[in-house]
């Protein structure tokens, strides 16, 4: 790791990158990336179009495994295991590393169905209602939905449905999730009521979160890594890591303050 993206935690780290590099087929997306994620803190990745944000952020739960071609090199780890590790389960991954995606997503079901369609099959033995109030009240939307339980979910608005989907991806207890964009589609008051929620999931989640919001990056993220193209623009690489009153205030490389102040991107 360079030395500018070199930072001391106040806690434990849950999540690392190591050298990891990201091919689809023949094509090299990521290269060199070096990223520490800590525990119960919220991480923005911020950055131009196309500098490979997305990409990184599906390396920690496997999505890029999806994606035909795709490969991943170097070392992505989960309390210092090996997430590529031939036996480790993808499926068992993503159950410990939840994903929010940029469009709400809820299954045509209703809303009781949604929060308890993993929860299911991952074979949940507690009380069914009482998982379904919980995680709506996490995700700061069971007062909203608690008498139309039973309602299709594609019925909420577009923000009532992210906070769904948020309230799905708690509902299989992971310690991780990954939001990508998850505010991009929405109104400016959804879009509040989104980042307040992301401040008091910290309390019991590592969040590491993609956006193109640079004021949104100010306002939720303890940490920010900065991404960029590399030189020759065949790839993509995180350029700096830090705190992120740092990253805004004093930044270290000249790309990040012109990406900043809307010189570049």
């Amino acid at each position: 790791m360079t030395s500018q993206n070199i930072v001391q935690f106040d806690g434990p780290t849950i999540l690392k990158a190591e050298n990891v590099a990201v091919y689809y087929g023949d094509k090299q997306v990521l290269r060199d990336v070096m990223l520490s994620v800590p525990t119960h803190k919220i991480t923005a990745l911020i950055g131009p179009s196309g500098s490979g944000k997305s990409t990184l952020l599906r390396c920690f739960n496997r999505m890029n495994d999806l994606i035909r071609g795709a490969r991943v090199e170097g070392q992505v780890t989960y309390h210092d295991q090996d997430l590529y590790d031939p036996e480790v389960d993808p499926v068992e991954v993503r159950r410990r590393i939840g994903m929010v995606f940029q469009k709400p997503n809820p299954f045509p079901k209703s809303i009781y169905e949604n929060i308890t369609w993993g929860a299911r099959i991952n074979g949940y033995r507690g009380t069914m209602d009482e998982l379904v109030e919980r995680s709506l009240r996490r995700a700061a939307l069971w007062d909203e939905v608690k008498d139309r339980l039973h309602e299709n979910a594609l019925s909420l608005s577009g923000g009532q449905q992210q906070r769904l989907c948020i309230a799905r991806a708690i509902a299989i207890e992971p310690e991780v999730i990954l939001m990508d964009e998850p505010a991009s589609a929405l109104d400016p008051i959804a879009t509040l009521k989104i980042e307040e929620l992301m401040h008091e999931l910290k309390e019991n989640y590592t969040i590491l979160i993609v956006t193109h919001n640079m004021q949104q990056a100010a306002r939720v993220s303890d940490y920010t890594a900065m991404m960029m193209l590399t030189e020759d623009r065949n790839s993509a690489t995180v350029i700096e890591f830090g705190k992120t009153q740092a990253i805004f205030t004093h930044p270290r490389d000249r790309r990040t303050e012109d990406y900043i102040t809307g010189r570049i991107g």
